[in-house]
């Protein structure tokens, strides 16, 4: 099962007297990393809600919004009075207002930064509960998109594992005729330059040529591989990192076999199976 790491998610709950809702964004990252602003009222969460969301959701970039929305039911906000009177002071002494203007005063010192003072109650065991509960409803949607988006890269990721095994297919297929063709080659060149030769010798030399080209213990890891490659992808997530491994060593073989075969059929081959290769590393960015 292949779980993608881009995902959203989002939850609402009434909390007393507001309206909150939690949306939690994720995309692809090495780690967990947390974005996470809370308001100064639930800043004794957020040790709890890091690690509820490192645990639900393991790895990536995740970005969570708190919207809170206070009804009408809300206590009124009391004015800040010795601040606003320092206000008040400080913009007779720059502005033009006349000083018996005092309402215009008020109202520009009033739209000031904490000129009204909302009283913040500390947070019920209800509250928390309810608070916890949704951002955990939040993340258990970012899971259920991950889900979805994993399926579509499992069935990518599957298609192009299996091209490159038919590509191998192929590079066994033309394996076994190559030995003979070399043979063929150099003997043939021996003969059309009337070159006399050691038939032994020529044998001894021969195998040490094809020995020093033989792919047979690359073809044999490069399918083992692939095999191990598609096992992992029916375990359970997180498996980003081990597929990763995986397709690093099947570059690996992949590489040696082209360097090694000689053989412009079997190299027109390999660079396809590279093709399909970068193709399944992009995917594997974006895999949990």
């Amino acid at each position: 099962m292949i779980l993608s790491m881009t995902g959203y998610g989002k939850a609402n709950a009434d909390v007393s007297h507001k309206r909150v809702q939690i949306e939690v964004k994720t995309l692809n990252s090495k780690n967990i990393d947390i974005n996470l602003r809370l308001p100064s009222n639930l800043r004794e969460l957020e040790l709890s809600w890091r690690k509820q969301i490192t645990t639900a959701l393991k790895r990536g970039k995740v970005d969570v919004f708190i919207n809170i929305e206070k009804n009408e039911n809300q206590a009124e906000a009391k004015l800040n009075k010795p601040l606003i009177q320092s206000y008040i002071e400080d913009l007779k002494s720059i502005t033009l207002v006349n000083e018996t203007d005092n309402a215009k005063l008020l109202n520009m010192a009033l739209s000031l930064p904490d000129a009204l003072i909302t009283k913040e109650e500390n947070l019920t065991e209800e509250e928390i509960q309810i608070y916890n509960t949704t951002l955990q409803k939040a993340l258990e949607e970012v899971n259920t998109f991950r889900l979805s988006e994993g399926i579509n890269l499992e069935n990518d990721i599957t298609e192009n594992i299996n091209k490159i095994e038919t590509f191998l297919n192929t590079v066994i297929a033309l394996d076994d005729s190559r030995k003979d063709k070399i043979k063929e080659r150099l003997e043939s060149a021996m003969q059309n330059n009337d070159i006399d030769y050691d038939k032994n010798r020529f044998e001894q030399e021969l195998i040490y040529y094809i020995e020093k080209f033989d792919i047979s213990e690359e073809k044999t890891r490069l399918k083992s591989h692939i095999n191990y490659f598609r096992q992992i992808t029916e375990t359970n997530a997180p498996n980003g990192k081990k597929l990763n491994f995986i397709a690093q060593e099947i570059g690996r073989e992949i590489n040696t076999i082209g360097s090694k075969a000689n053989n412009a059929e079997i190299q027109s081959t390999v660079v396809e199976m590279k093709d399909q290769l970068e193709k399944i590393k992009e995917q594997l960015l974006n895999i949990l």
